[in-house]
């Protein structure tokens, strides 16, 4: 039962990765408590460490198959993308030494934090000028890439919540905004995958019998997602989906609160 129902969160995720620019974060950090609650506390820490692998290969893969067009506008951001990465590999080994509860209560509080802000604060949905353009008015720029690295690796996020945004209020449309939160995503999670795979314990269940665990990330709940983000991605980019960009905006919204709901009933 599980893994069925994983499968289908990973459908979820492949869809929100092409939406949204959500490699998996916000959808699978919950579901993989929920099948690794038998970990007790450290469920949301592998959860987190589960989820950036899914991001990698879920942003990966959405940044090869975005229309070159589209990641024209990231052009001359390689400060940034550094930037990002050196924050993932930062927030990486800081989710390894806070304990459980405060990466579970700060993934909430931040992501309660961004949607009060997206829907009170003027520029996401309701953008100053049209967002209808995929030329941005405004680059991110480098200075950012550190912090949104480190805490969107620490929390398990990717940097789509952050990114997504601000570029939205730089005068993006929501479906360039999405596009262009993939290869951000895939420069901070890449090292923050590593570090989760190659440098932490695993920990063990109640009874001490180990959980199939490399380091800290569960491989078959992030195969299980793959298997259905994947094709859903492949699908959605060959036969992307018209939607008006308001709606856009605040179905992405919606989604925040759907989030926060969840991981505060996951709750440890």
């Amino acid at each position: 039962m599980d893994l069925l129902v994983l499968l289908g969160v990973g459908l979820l995720t492949g869809t929100t990765t092409v939406l949204f620019g959500f490699g998996g974060g916000f959808v699978t950090v919950p579901v993989v408590v929920w099948a690794d609650s038998a970990l007790g506390g450290e469920a949301t820490r592998v959860a987190v460490a589960t989820s950036v692998v899914v991001m990698v290969v879920n942003a990966g893969f959405a940044t090869a198959v975005t229309p070159r067009r589209t990641l024209a506008a990231l052009r001359g951001g390689g400060p940034l993308l550094l930037l990002l990465a050196a924050g993932g590999a930062a927030g990486a080994f800081a989710t390894r030494l806070a304990p459980p509860a405060l990466t579970h209560w700060a993934f909430i509080a931040y992501t309660a934090v961004t949607l009060a802000d997206v829907l009170l604060r003027p520029g996401f949905l309701r953008p100053r000028g049209q967002a209808g353009s995929s030329v941005p008015h405004r680059a991110l720029p480098a200075l950012v890439g550190a912090p949104v690295g480190a805490l969107a690796a620490f929390l398990g996020v990717g940097g789509s919540v952050m990114t997504v945004p601000a570029m939205r209020r730089a005068g993006h449309p929501m479906r360039v905004a999405a596009a262009l939160a993939n290869p951000l995503t895939l420069a901070l999670s890449l090292p923050a995958a590593t570090v989760h795979l190659a440098t932490a314990t695993a920990p063990a269940v109640a009874d001490g019998t180990p959980l199939g665990l490399v380091g800290l990330v569960d491989l078959r709940a992030a195969t299980a997602l793959l298997l259905g983000a994947l094709p859903v991605i492949a699908l959605l980019r060959r036969h992307p989906p018209h939607i008006p960009d308001r709606v856009h905006a605040w179905a992405y919204a919606g989604l925040l609160g759907v989030v926060v709901a969840a991981m505060a009933l996951s709750g440890p």
